[in-house]
Formats: structure tokens, C-alpha cells, sequence
């Protein structure tokens, strides 16, 4: 099957567009605009291999809504989003900046489109800036030049890691990229953690491969972990209630009654 090849004049030379993005996927299901149709084709066929699937998009969204709001009254005024996708539909910085404009946001994001398109969305936003960097070598994020320009790590900041881990493998050293994060930033700084599961029921593991194989397609390949694997990874953080839960259950009532959705399960973690 040919694509139909969308290429505004912003996208970097070189990039190919008819390869699927999980940042672009996850902008689709959303309900947003910054997509392609290979992206579109590919998050709607794992919606037709487990319907509902986009609404996990919808309950990830919903919980860094209400983690940016508890954050805020712990304090915390800086905040770096790594795996951030395209910063629309209610993002970190719009959340915080309603708050307090002198919060400050950096998005991390690997795909250069996504990137490419963010910084023109952001490009008047103030205290708030997009770098393109790999999560899984987490030092050129923590002391990328434009990170240090912005955040100061002497001072408590939330690092937020949602729906990202998922697309790191056991290879990579999840626990040691953890573990470098930790060590960089003070005391009083947190965490926060949204992660897919597996589903053990019915013929949820052969659609869950289904939803593996579709992610293949994309530069980012899929990997469920259980909760106690996801506790693992945070053992050197100290885990606030009501702990590790699936997504809606994190404080739902810091943003209304949450949609219940399979698959995923929400943590924020302090640096104590």
C-alpha cells in the first residue's frame, strides 16, 4: 500500500514520513492535528485489534493533568517531560503556566518531527523549550546545554517519564537510566511514571503481540512490564500513594471521574 506523503516545509530534510511515530500516534488518538496517515493507518489498527486502546491515550493525558497539579502543591516549579510527544491538547506547559507562568517546562522528545513541529508551536511560549534527545542516554538530556540553560537542577524538579518507558527495552537499562536521573537531581524532586502492562485474560495476550507487532513498524518497538518489574525500576525512589494503580485510580479526584482503562498503571516517585 503507497502513502500519500504530507511534508510541510517544516520537517527536517531527511526525515521519512511514512514511517509511523508513537508521538504522532499518541497526537491522533488525542484527538489532534500534528499527524500523518501512516500515523493515523497504524493507531487505527490497534484500535481494531483492541477497541478502546485510544482511550489509554485520553487516561495518560488525564493523569499528567492531575500529577502536574499535585506537583504544584508540592512546590515543584520546574518540570522536564522526556518522551513528550507533540506539547499540545492540554500539555505540561499549558497546565503549569495557568498556575504559575514562571514555571518552567523543557520537552524531550526523540522524533525529529516531532520536535521540528514543536518548536514551532512553542516558539512564543516563554520559560518553555523543546530538545530532540534519546531517553536512553539520559545524560546527553541532563546535561544538554539548553536543559542546564533552563532548568536549575540545585533546585527540586519533577521529571516526568510518561508513557515512555514502555519503549525502552531490559537491553537498555531501564534501571540504570533511572538510577542516573535520580542522581541528578536534588532531594524533594520527583518522578512520574505511566507504563504499559500486560493483560493476562482471555485473548489479551496474542492482541497485545498484535499491538507489539504494530509498534515494530515504528523507529520505537513496544515493551509490557508488570507492576512489580515497574516497582523495580523505582526502588530507589520512595512512592507516593496511592503507588503504583492503574492510570484513573492516581488521585482522580484532582480532575473529575476518570474513564476506567486496561493496560496501564501510573506512579509518582520522590527523591527522599
Amino acid at each position: 500500500m503507497g502513502w500519500r506523503v504530507e511534508q510541510p516545509n517544516w520537517i527536517p530534510s531527511g526525515v521519512d514520513v511514512t514511517v509511523p511515530s508513537a508521538a504522532r500516534m499518541y497526537d491522533y488518538a488525542l484527538g489532534g492535528f500534528h499527524n500523518f496517515a501512516v500515523d493515523r493507518e497504524t493507531a487505527d489498527r490497534i484500535e481494531r485489534i483492541v477497541p478502546g486502546s485510544k482511550l489509554n491515550a485520553h487516561a495518560n493525558r488525564a493523569f499528567v493533568r492531575r500529577a502536574v497539579r499535585w506537583l504544584f502543591g508540592q512546590e515543584i516549579r520546574q518540570f522536564l517531560d522526556v518522551g513528550s510527544g507533540i506539547p499540545t491538547m492540554g500539555n505540561v506547559h499549558e497546565i503549569a503556566h495557568s498556575t504559575a507562568p514562571e514555571a518552567r517546562v523543557l520537552y524531550v522528545d526523540i522524533d525529529p518531527v516531532t520536535v521540528a513541529h514543536s518548536k514551532k508551536i512553542l516558539e512564543n511560549v516563554a520559560n518553555t523549550r523543546v530538545v530532540q534527545a534519546d531517553l536512553t542516554r539520559p545524560a546527553e538530556i541532563l546535561y544538554h546545554p539548553e536543559v542546564l540553560d533552563l532548568l536549575d537542577f540545585s533546585q527540586p524538579v519533577a521529571v516526568l517519564l510518561n508513557a515512555v518507558l514502555h519503549f525502552v527495552p531490559d537491553a537498555a537499562d531501564p534501571e540504570g537510566i533511572l538510577t542516573l536521573i535520580r542522581e541528578a537531581v536534588v532531594r524533594g524532586s520527583y518522578i512520574t511514571v505511566t507504563h504499559g502492562i500486560p493483560i493476562l485474560e482471555a485473548d489479551f495476550p496474542e492482541r497485545q503481540d498484535g499491538i507489539r507487532n504494530a509498534y515494530r513498524r515504528t523507529p520505537t518497538a513496544l515493551y509490557f512490564r508488570r507492576p512489580e518489574h515497574i516497582r523495580k525500576l523505582l526502588f530507589e525512589w520512595d512512592i507516593v500513594e496511592p503507588g503504583i494503580v492503574p492510570v484513573a485510580e492516581w488521585h482522580p479526584e484532582l480532575d473529575g471521574p476518570q474513564k476506567p482503562v486496561i493496560g496501564m498503571v501510573a506512579a509518582v516517585g520522590r527523591k527522599p
